[in-house]
């Protein structure tokens, strides 16, 4: 595989095509690991492919506030209520070097303007390998228990974790805020696994393949009984809506936190250098066999809590903070087969199907290939034997092959030309310089099985119509059935069975109750918010924040397919209108476009709509001075970063473009503004400074 080209030597039309290619390569990583629990890239890679997308949209700003910078984590099951985090809970970046670590470190005095003999401490504790909570207290009394989830919406959990013998019930102490949320993360150690494991496996039930998932299977049982009877365990280690903080350091509320009575971790420590910080790693390393719970690092924090305010955020992840991983576990083993699955966009990605072997703990029988151009490189065959790592600790890959072991007949793998699934042809796309798409694509579309399937999911999915009780096994089944081949049949599917002969409830695994229910969930769907809506069409290269920018800049449904429409025609103002949303871009707007022009989605999407109605979102701020306005922001930005007023002016209520025309109706111009301002100029568009800015928002 060849190497990227640096990202100072990209033109402006490589940098934005490599960038949607990345986008969607994350995004259908994204959904692999998060939705079908079926990862085919390491953390190490995944990282890479993020730190690449990061790097390119700090060179190129217009590139800049993709949804891949934003997203966390996964959406809540559908099998807990709810729960809206006060305050986001996002993750974390990585590092796996020990220069990564000193970059760390200057990244942090950099942009803190420090002097390199400034002191300044950090945090070290260890990353347990865990499921991370939110536990709210008011007045001392816990009152609600939640997971991460996607990072702004979790899982109620609050019954199970009363069960949990280490997190009181009420806390007590000097200097007890009335509201106190603490965050940490609920283990399992490896005795209780252990014990567990032999109790599943004496009462002939499914034994579990590490702590990590013990943990979490053991919180998200829906009867708490269950959960009471497996022992977990937790540490604090931070926090979300506080009343009153008890300490003005990372360090101090930890300490805090202990004096409350609750779980901390004592190998948390205070380090002053980046060498501190590696030396500690070391320690941590060195002990991690003997923890007697699993970690997968160390995490580093800035403790004093004002400088992690000045630090702030970047993407999904603090600048204040990092997560310094171990390296990866290795073992031999034996290629049995490679397997091509089909994803819902059509790609064929390849997975070892491994002879099973232990890694790190863990029992491993497949392994991602990632594309073929990884197999020709690497010159994986059939039956030969490999050496597989769980990089990060998690997903297994395969490093290199033992050619000496090679069998005699073993041959070069030929990937597929055609999609296992429906026969299509299958294809590597082309950009407009003529590279190559790195993956194979089924051009089956909706004839194909396997995307037919997985686009209906993903239209069911949490952030889409998010329809209980109509997960991926029932849209299996209904499609298998053939009484639900498209989104239109979802919503006709109870007026087909009052006048089927055969009715569901009669068909094994239904009954009354369940698909009264069924019914009962999926009528409740017919009104939608628009930007649900059009994630859940499936679009290519629109994700739910793409799908968020359009549905905010359009309000309707009917004006976002009229625009489309008259997109077709690259020079009309309609295109110039897609390409100017903020975050879109031509790659997005070409995707949108090519949606909405082809004449069998237009009978999909008529289908759709005499059954639902998309209606417009809920303003974000309807009575700020800016709700409503298309603002611009050009020059060198001196109060805040770029990436920081397009958030601000979002959460506002107004509508942020990446140029100006004559729908702008503010620039906002700091030193160094060029051509926009000119442009501004001649549009009689109101040109104003940063601290007027501040002003208008009433922040000056």
């Amino acid at each position: 595989m060849t190497k990227p080209v640096a990202v100072e030597s990209l033109s402006p039309e490589a940098a934005r095509s490599e960038h949607a290619r990345l986008a969607q390569d994350i995004a259908e990583h994204d959904i692999r690991y998060h939705q079908q629990d079926a990862p085919t890239i390491s953390d190490a890679d995944y990282d890479a492919l993020r730190r690449r997308v990061e790097a390119i949209e700090a060179a190129f700003p217009d590139l800049a506030g993709s949804e891949v910078s934003r997203r966390v984590g996964a959406a809540p099951s559908e099998k807990f209520s709810k729960v809206r985090h006060a305050v986001p809970m996002l993750s974390l970046g990585n590092v796996f070097s020990d220069e990564e670590v000193e970059d760390f470190v200057a990244r942090v005095r950099r942009f803190l303007g420090l002097a390199e003999d400034a002191p300044v401490a950090f945090t070290a504790e260890p990353k347990i390998d865990g499921l991370s909570c939110n536990i709210r207290f008011e007045g001392g009394e816990l009152v609600r228990a939640a997971t991460r989830g996607d990072g702004y919406e979790g899982e109620d959990v609050t019954a199970n974790v009363r069960t949990i013998s280490e997190i009181p019930h009420r806390l007590h102490g000097e200097g007890l805020p009335d509201v106190l949320e603490v965050r940490g993360e609920i283990y399992m150690r490896h005795a209780d696994f252990a014990a567990l494991n032999a109790r599943q496996l004496e009462a002939g039930d499914k034994v579990f393949a590490n702590p990590r998932n013990a943990a979490a299977g053991s919180l998200r049982q829906l009867d708490s009984s269950i959960t009471a009877q497996r022992t977990l365990h937790f540490f604090a280690y931070a926090w979300g809506e506080v009343s009153a903080m008890p300490a003005d350091t990372q360090h101090g509320m930890v300490q805090a936190f202990k004096a409350f009575g609750l779980p901390t971790n004592p190998r948390t420590v205070l380090c002053h250098s980046g060498a501190d910080l590696i030396a500690h790693f070391r320690s941590i390393e060195a002990e991690r066999a003997h923890l007697g719970y699993d970690i997968d690092g160390v995490v580093y924090k800035v403790d004093d809590l004002a400088l992690q305010g000045r630090l702030g955020f970047v993407s999904r992840s603090p600048r204040w903070a990092v997560a310094h991983k171990f390296p990866a576990e290795q073992a031999t083993t034996v290629l049995r087969d490679i397997e091509i699955q089909v994803g819902r966009t059509g790609a064929l990605t390849p997975v070892a199907k491994l002879e099973p072997v232990t890694v790190g703990g863990v029992v491993v029988s497949n392994a991602t290939l990632h594309n073929e151009d990884e197999i020709a490189r690497k010159d994986i065959r059939i039956g030969d034997t490999v050496v597989v790592q769980r990089a990060g600790d998690v997903i297994p890959q395969i490093v290199r092959v033992v050619e000496e072991k090679r069998p005699a007949d073993a041959k070069p793998y030929e990937f597929p030309h055609k999609c296992p699934a429906c026969g299509s042809a299958a294809v590597r796309e082309q950009d407009e310089k003529g590279e190559v798409d790195a993956v194979r694509r089924c051009t089956g579309g909706l004839i194909c099985p396997a995307q037919s399937v997985e686009r209906l999911k993903h239209f069911c999915s949490r952030n889409a119509f998010d329809i209980e009780g109509l997960g991926d096994r029932q849209i299996e089944f209904f499609h298998k059935e053939g009484l639900v081949m498209s989104p239109a049949d979802i919503f006709t599917l109870e007026e087909r069975d009052k006048r089927s002969l055969r009715k569901l409830k009669d068909r094994e695994g239904f009954g009354s109750t369940s698909v009264r229910n069924l019914f009962a969930a999926i009528d409740s769907r017919r009104r939608v918010p628009l930007n649900r809506f059009i994630f859940a069409l499936g679009i290519r290269h629109v994700g739910e924040t793409n799908a968020r920018r359009l549905a905010r800049h359009f309000s309707t449904f009917e004006a976002l397919r009229r625009t489309c429409l008259a997109a077709k025609d690259e020079a009309s103002e309609a295109r110039a209108e897609l390409d100017n949303i903020n975050g879109v871009g031509d790659v997005v707007a070409e995707a949108v476009v090519d949606f909405f022009t082809e004449p069998h989605n237009e009978t999909v999407l008529d289908d759709l709509l005499v059954q639902v109605t998309p209606e417009a979102m809920e303003a974000v701020q309807t009575d700020s001075p800016v709700a409503g306005k298309t603002v611009v922001f050009t020059g060198a930005l001196e109060k805040f970063t770029r990436e920081e007023a397009k958030a601000q002016a979002e959460r506002l209520g107004a509508k942020v473009s990446g140029s100006v025309s004559k729908k702008t109706d503010i620039l906002v111009a700091g030193p160094g503004a060029g051509s926009k301002l000119t442009k501004a100029a001649e549009l009689g568009i109101e040109v104003i400074s940063e601290d007027d800015w501040l002003a208008r928002i009433g922040e000056g």
